[in-house]
């Protein structure tokens, strides 16, 4: 690969008002060695990160600034950003002062002399430096690289599959990159995924700095994102994201339905049957709560919308409710007076009809 004429940088934005002009300050030498291209791409921010970018973008050529409304998501910001992306080379960083912008230099060196078609910056490469994750954040992220490994075998030889900083040849990697599920968080782990062990892959090690400003966007949302994007894998892809992750807090409903009957039951001395229903709507309106917050965050339904999407939710699923009841007592009537089976059967058979109607009707998504 000959030496590119053009660079560009896509860092994804969200209230990083603190953080874009000093990052821009220390990416510009870069223009020494390449016509430099700084795309920003923001999520709306509140903080008016993206009115900053503006200006900045006033006395610098080169610097863009993508402002996206209606649609939000680190994956799919930096999916958008890659494929918006003008450069011979493209790297994707984040814009919290963790990755220091002296390592894209190192990633292009690596980029050109080793033949590789993506560069991976590791946290957990012998040579790097960690400065920016907590004792608790460097386990659990050693964690999550571990089970990722195992789940990706083209690429065992890696050490940081949920790193935020990886440089690319367009021409190698956008095929893959078009067909990444943006509902994802870690964008790296499902590119590599989706590449199936296809891609040239080398790596270098990383200085990981403390953030500079602002808040850290991990919260539970994401590890439930990462869990899901591993499992997405170990079933071969065979099964959209969206519906493992309903399939899991349907999980948690079938614990919670379970709990409450044997509340009713043995406090307040309810028969089965009549402890059933009522255990079914509470289970229902749990799995609305949590579908809400991790499987559908990205249309979450808040205030008033959120008590009408419960309504549309519980009225979705009052037909398969009805055939859970149904089934379950038929089966504990029948086949077995076993309580868990009974109310087991009653779940599986629901399952598909809630996930397709509930996406269509009450979150508004195919």
């Amino acid at each position: 690969m000959t030496a590119p004429e053009r660079l560009s940088i896509v860092l994804p934005t969200y209230n990083e008002r603190q953080n874009v002009g000093r990052i821009l300050e220390e990416l510009l030498p870069l223009k020494q060695h390449f016509d430099l291209e700084v795309l920003f791409v923001d999520d709306d921010s509140a903080d008016g990160t993206a009115d900053l970018v503006k200006q900045l973008a006033h006395g610098q050529a080169g610097v863009r600034l993508i402002r996206r409304v209606g649609r939000a998501g680190l994956a799919s910001a930096i999916k958008e950003g890659i494929l918006d992306a003008t450069g011979d080379v493209i790297v994707v960083m984040d814009c919290d002062g963790q990755h220091e912008p002296a390592a894209v230099e190192a990633a292009v060196e690596a980029l050109l002399s080793s033949g590789s078609d993506l560069v991976v910056g590791s946290r957990f490469h012998p040579d790097a430096a960690i400065h920016g994750l907590s004792e608790k954040r460097t386990r659990n992220s050693t964690w999550a690289n571990t089970i990722a490994r195992y789940s990706l075998p083209g690429y065992r030889r890696l050490t940081d599959y949920m790193s935020g900083f990886f440089a690319l040849r367009p021409e190698a990697v956008l095929r893959h990159v078009r067909r990444v599920d943006v509902n994802g968080f870690k964008f790296l782990y499902e590119l590599l995924s989706i590449s199936r062990g296809s891609l040239r892959v080398s790596e270098i090690p990383l200085r990981f700095q403390a953030r500079v400003a602002g808040d850290s966007k991990l919260d539970l949302a994401i590890v439930w994102d990462l869990g899901v994007s591993i499992l997405h894998t170990l079933l071969l892809r065979a099964i959209p994201r969206r519906a493992i992750s309903f399939a899991l807090v349907g999980l948690s409903g079938v614990a919670v339905q379970m709990l409450v009957v044997q509340a009713l039951m043995s406090t307040d001395g309810l028969a089965f049957k009549q402890a059933l229903p009522i255990a079914v709507v509470v289970a229902a309106s749990t799995n609305y709560l949590i579908n809400n917050a991790l499987t559908f965050r990205f249309q979450r339904q808040q205030g008033t919308a959120l008590l009408k999407g419960l309504l549309k939710f519980l009225l979705v699923a009052s037909l398969p409710v009805l055939a859970n009841v149904g089934v379950a007592s038929t089966f504990y009537n029948l086949v077995s007076r076993n309580t868990f089976l009974a109310q087991l059967a009653g779940i599986l058979v629901v399952f598909v009809w809630n996930y397709a109607a509930s996406s269509r009707f009450v979150w508004n998504t195919p």
